[in-house]
């Protein structure tokens, strides 16, 4: 193995690149994490977790990747507040590019995770856990009783709304087109449930805001131009992820829709690189699988190295 080369580094700050981090560290690897442009990933965009264990009253989004961070560096993980920018992993020592220097590395885990894709409404950002969100799972039980909307028109839209109706008083799901995306059985799925009513041809215009954060939406019928205004408590965009996937797209193999496919857990198809959380998770796209996929990354990147020495 190079002198000059890391022992694993790890691209991203989520749940999946920190607990990585956290596992690596302890086994004596000596991790160098990069952060990226959004440390802690997407739970720093969020605000009270209520289904991560261990936090019997809940945690918010950004004190969590905050205890995280500083468990991984406490046990000795190095966290690098820099951008990977491009990769070679044809040949190992892995080459990353960092700004204008080239970090070597024998292993690598790739953590960086995917990018919810919002409507890009005004004030969203700011509105976001305050009425506005990307996950149902993660935050459909603060509606619990009452009325929201879910726009999209894919499978994705109809088993958030699926799953909100469980917990909602109503669901609004509002599409752009007459048709869906959808498969079949989830769309028929969807219009069968008595508490989901669709609106089509629409758009959402904005958000309206009361005290405390959404009490409504404007929306515009893409067929006439009218707007009209709707009493509601939580908007649910759900328009797909696009994983961050770019700087190693050359090397791996992709789905359709530019995640990282795994096998054997987290093994890439380059031997010693590895792949965790919702970069190679289209599925679950939580906060505990992507930890646990964390783990099993640090782990499998450590019996790699073991290999390797002999």
């Amino acid at each position: 193995m190079s002198a000059n080369a890391n022992k694993v580094t790890i691209v991203g700050t989520g749940p999946a690149g920190l607990t990585a981090a956290i596992y690596a560290a302890r086994a004596g690897l000596e991790p160098v994490v990069y952060a990226g442009l959004q440390h802690g990933g997407q739970l720093t965009t969020t605000t009270e977790i209520e289904n991560f264990p261990g936090f019997a009253h809940g945690v918010m989004g950004p004190a969590l990747m905050t205890e995280m961070s500083a468990q991984a560096e406490r046990v000795g993980a190095k966290i690098v507040y820099e951008e990977v920018t491009t990769t070679d992993l044809s040949v190992r020592p892995f080459k990353l590019q960092i700004g204008d220097k080239t970090v070597l590395t024998e292993t690598l885990i790739i953590a960086t995770g995917a990018t919810a894709k919002t409507l890009g409404l005004p004030r969203e950002a700011q509105l976001m856990g305050k009425g506005i969100s990307t996950c149902a799972t993660c935050d459909g039980f603060f509606y619990k009783g009452k009325k929201v909307a879910v726009v999209g028109g894919g499978d994705t839209a109809m088993e958030e709304a699926n799953y909100l109706a469980k917990l909602c008083s109503e669901v609004i799901l509002i599409h752009r087109r007459p048709q869906f995306k959808a498969s079949k059985i989830m769309l028929e799925r969807a219009q069968k449930n008595p508490k989901i009513k669709f609106l089509v041809p629409y758009g959402v215009e904005c958000a309206l805001e009361g005290p405390t954060g959404v009490n409504g939406i404007r929306v515009k019928n893409l067929d006439t131009g009218k707007e009209e205004d709707i009493a509601l408590d939580g908007l649910f965009m759900a328009i797909g992820h696009s994983p961050n996937s770019k700087p190693f797209a050359k090397f791996m193999d992709l789905d359709d829709h530019g995640y990282v496919k795994i096998h054997d857990f987290t093994r890439t198809k380059v031997p010693g690189v590895f792949a965790a959380g919702d970069i190679a998770d289209p599925h679950f796209r939580q906060a505990i699988t992507a930890a646990g996929m964390g783990c099993q990354a640090a782990i499998q990147a450590q019996r790699y190295l073991e290999e390797l020495e002999g």
